[in-house]
């Protein structure tokens, strides 16, 4: 296991006027202009691309296929994101979390959400020391709860209650906890990758504004006939290969400011903002039929910010230090399906999101294209 960077000065304190010029037509200048700073970025994305590669083939070794869920999920911890994982049990969610978290050294709390989960079963407790008989300078100690961690796997989180769902949403948010007055910050790394069963909506549906907090939300499909078989060989009667850390979690804090220098040019930012007002059926933005027919309310901006950086993740992975309109539509699905919510009368005819944000953004690339 090795750390970042290889050998660098300083790559993650870029010029950024040597980023902005990568995505200008005159660009490479001149040797003379700020060598230095071009050599380490050059030196730094191609660093990114491989911690990136290596640790999707590290987890491929323990999930099979989910291609595109396991792209997505390394795009959000990089990028500081949380994530919502839907599927039927048994598609692997608690093994991807728990391979991600071996595999990048980092602490792993499982928390199985239930109705009668309270607040203090997830962030902790005060406890009084000393209190008895004989005992002299009581006092309270406080006792962390499992969200004092860097991965917080969340099992079945719609099940939770709303007073405990306010305090998760309150970590995700801020990155600390409040108890008994005093805001505690949790370590950094810090994500939450939670899970929920669409079959099993439970109790607690829920809010838009605890969804919104996270940055992708994930369906894990049915495996293929091939797919299942490979598994089977895989688990059946052979025991799993051993997970080995591979580089250390800190490295994610390191990629995520170096794939946040990636220029977005005004073009680009506008098509983002684009996307974001045409999920709402009453925006001048909302030409789309379907969103205007079924979508009740839209996506809020920091859906817009999601997948600005997201973008930049998948252009230094493509080898670029600027954004394009294709690195904003392989993500637009997964970060706006969480975050629009539809009309009854979309239900009652079974429409999925998925179908009416597909539609939209098909439109409105037509419209770009123009």
């Amino acid at each position: 296991m090795t750390a970042w960077p290889p050998e660098l000065p300083d790559p993650f304190d870029p010029n950024l006027a040597a980023f902005a010029m990568q995505s200008d037509p005159t660009w490479p200048p001149a040797v003379e202009e700020q060598p230095q700073a071009i050599d380490n970025i050059d030196e730094s994305a191609e660093h990114f691309r491989s911690r990136f590669d290596l640790l999707k083939e590290e987890l491929q070794k323990y999930i099979v296929g989910q291609d595109e869920v396991l792209e997505h999920v390394i795009t959000a911890v990089v990028a500081g994101g949380h994530v919502l994982l839907e599927g039927a049990p048994g598609l692997g969610k608690t093994t991807l979390v728990r391979s991600l978290a071996n595999a990048l050294s980092l602490q792993l709390q499982h928390v199985q959400f239930t109705p009668d989960l309270a607040a203090p079963d997830l962030i902790g407790t005060n406890l009084l020391i000393g209190s008895g008989s004989g005992h002299a300078n009581p006092h309270f100690e406080f006792s962390p709860g499992p969200i004092f961690c860097n991965v917080l796997l969340g099992d079945q989180i719609n099940r939770a209650p709303p007073k405990t769902q306010a305090v998760l949403l309150e970590a995700m948010d801020e990155k600390s906890v409040t108890i008994a007055g005093q805001t505690r910050l949790l370590a950094e790394p810090f994500f939450v990758l939670a899970t929920q069963n669409p079959l099993e909506e439970g109790a607690f549906a829920l809010p838009p504004t605890q969804l919104d907090r996270f940055f992708f939300s994930l369906p894990m499909s049915q495996p293929t006939v091939e797919e299942l078989d490979l598994i089977l060989e895989r688990t059946i009667d052979v025991p799993p290969p051993a997970m080995e850390p591979i580089f250390p979690g800190e490295d994610l804090l390191l990629m995520r400011d170096f794939a946040r220098g990636v220029v977005v040019e005004p073009a680009v930012r506008r098509q983002v903002a684009e996307v974001i007002m045409a999920t709402h059926p009453h925006a001048d933005m909302g030409r789309s039929v379907g969103v205007k027919k079924y979508v009740r309310c839209g996506a809020s901006p920091r859906a817009g910010q999601a997948l600005i950086m997201a973008a930049k993740i998948r252009a230094v992975r493509a080898g670029r230090f600027y954004i394009i309109t294709e690195d904003i539509l392989a993500f637009a699905i997964a970060v706006l399906r969480h975050r629009v919510t539809l009309t009854p009368k979309a239900q009652m005819e079974n429409l999925v999101v998925e179908d009416i944000l597909m539609n939209m953004l098909q439109e409105l690339y037509h419209h770009w294209g123009k």
